[in-house]
């Protein structure tokens, strides 16, 4: 188990953890929660050993395999399946032996190598890695893409899988969901529950917190407390814990002030000073109970539109899409037809890469339709949330700075303060206070950027909201003022979200992006959260064939189509050109020809495919023999019988590796041979 004994914990001058302790008990899953900056990032950086304690006892089983997230963008060539697979260290180590043990030629260390390999789950190591990479949202043809080909966000999911990949006894998820899709949070979330280890999570999505974690750990004002059950049991727990606080608190109050009316009215009679006294003493070995101290919570609010215009925009067989450098158009949504009215509330559903965000985009007016019209409504005023909040943030530049150049492009008609001050107050509601407001927003967090993205919309006053993911990196009461605020709010909003608590919460109409199209979507989000269910396991169901038939391609290649055109081996005849262009015969004389070419045809093919043959019944014995060694090596077996399996198991993999080789060029001749007959 993990513990904490009186344990602190610094971060430069500040103390994030005061003499905490606590036990992590194994197998236990674990949320731990908190405000942004309370010290969260640093517990795990001393669960890693990236940190060490400033004092008290800290304890972690040296036995165990620790997994986490990198936080560093990949940078590789390699394709993502391999960069997954790398993350399983276990298997990779075992392949480092056996390829050391290989090139000494010994046969006992390749014997266990073989034997350890078994145990490390090599044979279905591929597909449990594609497994993972589909069940976060990539595609099936992008499995082999390399890693550089991906933007950030995409990147991180496979940082993510890498993670999974990772053989481990503790898993450590530092805000896992972000960069993610619902669909994909609907498949990690069934991923996690099977997990057997002991997992600590930091998260801001209570759904996700509440349907994976049995333990919940807050940290607040350098206290550790643990509570029993999930976020929501949490939250009841420490509502019943502050209220209980508060009574307790209110009562001592009560009897303090007591004490201190008797000690004042009667110390300085005689007669009375020694009860005095002792009221004096009592008071000060008291143990003070603290008021409860409510945190300052984040809370704002939309400003009325200025119009409500209904329908707000009608979509009319529109086909939207994007148009590439060399003005090719790809559509990936065609027929829209839909009407958004004002007041709506619509959430916009879909699995990864079916459309979703193309559609947001086309409708705040950053892409065109490639077909069709969208006719808005007189006074449209939209706010758009991008799912990259750096899409309409620039680096380099302040909060105010955005600010002042927002009142600018807006000009007077926007009928808001423009003057530095009111910029500066403004801001100030939105928690960018003092120096803030003149941070580069590069340096910020993804939180402080979120807030100023939310910050110019609303001083836009907009009458349409489309909010792309804007939950990202807000924290569980910067998340619950955002849903309050949209509720609050008299215009149209359309949401896509992997917040499920947001959605339940804002959203009234569900839209349904899918193979294509745009429709209305008539569950809620429970049968939607199934329906992802069934398509990660059909994707996982495809690569999982696709996986063995490959393997069978390499067992029992007669069945497989040739996957490459090496050069021919000097035993292979080719046949002669045919003539392009033969002279007219009668029907006797053709089917004469015919037959003398069938008889050619099969006597220049018949060596190579009984050589053919032979290859295939050769293959499918080294096979058998192979699994048959690869058994043997699972018992107990004296030293020089475990190094001649290794030997063998070397030589036929090796042979095998020589067969396969040569029946892709008996194979490419026949094709070659019977093309050049047809033609």
């Amino acid at each position: 188990m993990i513990t904490l004994k009186n344990v602190t914990l610094r971060r430069g001058t500040k103390v994030v953890l005061d003499s905490v302790s606590t036990t992590i008990n194994p197998g236990e899953n674990v949320g731990l929660v908190g405000r942004n900056g309370a010290g969260k990032s640093s517990l795990f950086a001393l669960l890693s050993g990236k940190l060490h304690e400033d004092g008290g006892d800290f304890h972690i089983p040296s036995s165990w395999r620790m997994a986490e997230v990198a936080q560093n963008m990949p940078e590789t060539d390699q394709s993502a399946t391999d960069f997954v697979l790398e993350g399983d260290t276990r298997l990779a180590e075992v392949q480092r032996q056996l390829a050391e043990a290989e090139a000494s030629d010994d046969g006992m260390a390749i014997a266990h190598a073989y034997s350890d390999l078994h145990d490390a789950g090599a044979h279905d190591a591929v597909a449990r890695a594609q497994a993972l990479i589909l069940g976060l949202g990539f595609r099936v043809s992008e499995l082999d893409q390399p890693v550089n080909s991906f933007s950030g966000g995409w990147r991180m999911r496979l940082q993510l899988a890498r993670a999974l990949m990772c053989p481990s006894d503790l898993l450590l998820l530092d805000e896992p969901t972000n960069h993610l899709d619902l669909d994909a949070l609907v498949w990690l979330e069934a991923w996690l529950k099977r997990y057997a280890g002991t997992m600590i999570v930091i998260s801001h999505d209570r759904e996700f917190l509440d349907a994976i974690t049995n333990v919940t750990l807050q940290i607040q004002q350098g206290e550790l407390n643990r509570y029993g059950g999930n976020y929501s049991k949490f939250e009841e727990l420490r509502a019943q814990q502050l209220e209980l606080q508060q009574a307790s608190f209110a009562k001592q109050q009560e009897k303090m002030a007591h004490l201190q009316k008797f000690i004042d009215r009667f110390k300085a009679k005689a007669s009375k000073a020694k009860q005095a006294q002792s009221r004096v003493k009592q008071l000060e070995r008291m143990e003070k109970i603290g008021p409860v101290l409510a945190e300052a919570e984040f809370t704002f609010e939309f400003k009325e539109p200025a119009n409500l215009p209904n329908p707000m925009l009608a979509i009319s067989d529109a086909s939207f899409g994007y148009v590439d450098e060399e003005g090719t158009p790809t559509t990936i949504l065609t027929g829209v037809n839909r009407s958004v009215l004002a007041g709506q509330r619509i959430g916009i559903l879909g699995a990864n890469g079916q459309g979703k965000s193309t559609l947001v985009k086309t409708i705040a007016r950053t892409m065109k339709p490639l077909a069709g019209s969208i006719t808005e409504g007189k006074g449209l005023n939209i706010g758009y949330f991008a799912q990259q909040e750096l899409d309409v943030l620039r680096p380099s530049e302040n909060p105010l700075e955005h600010m002042i150049r927002l009142a600018k492009e807006l000009g007077p008609d926007a009928k808001q303060p423009s003057r530095e001050q009111d910029l500066r107050s403004y801001l100030g509601s939105f928690n960018f206070t003092g120096d803030m407001v003149k941070q580069a927003v590069g340096t910020m967090s993804g939180g402080e950027k979120a807030r100023l993205v939310l910050a110019m919309i609303v001083w836009q006053r907009p009458n349409l909201l489309l909010l792309d993911e804007p939950t990202n990196h807000l924290d569980l009461a910067t998340r619950e003022a955002l849903a309050m605020a949209l509720n609050d709010f008299d215009g149209t909003v359309m949401l896509v979200s992997h917040d499920r608590a947001l959605l339940r919460s804002v959203c009234e109409d569900f839209w349904m992006v899918g193979r294509g199209v745009v429709g209305p979507f008539d569950g809620d989000l429970d049968d939607y959260q199934r329906y992802l269910l069934e398509e990660s396991k059909r994707l996982r169901e495809e690569a999982r064939l696709a996986e063995q038939a490959q393997q069978q391609a390499s067992q029992a290649p007669v069945a497989a189509p040739a996957v490459a055109q090496p050069t021919l081996a000097p035993s292979v005849d080719m046949p002669p050109p045919a003539p392009s262009s033969p002279p007219a015969r009668d029907g006797r004389e053709q089917r004469k020809l015919d037959a003398q070419t069938r008889q050619q045809l099969a006597e220049k093919t018949r060596p190579l495919k009984k050589e053919l043959e032979q290859i295939d019944k050769r293959l499918a014995a080294l096979s058998a023999e192979r699994t048959a060694l690869e058994q043997k090596l699972t018992e107990t077996l004296p030293p020089a019988e475990i190094a001649e399996c290794g030997r063998r198991l070397k030589a036929g993999n090796d042979e095998t590796e020589k067969l396969e080789e040569r029946w892709l060029e008996i194979s490419s001749a026949l094709e070659e041979i019977s093309a050049a007959s047809v033609g």
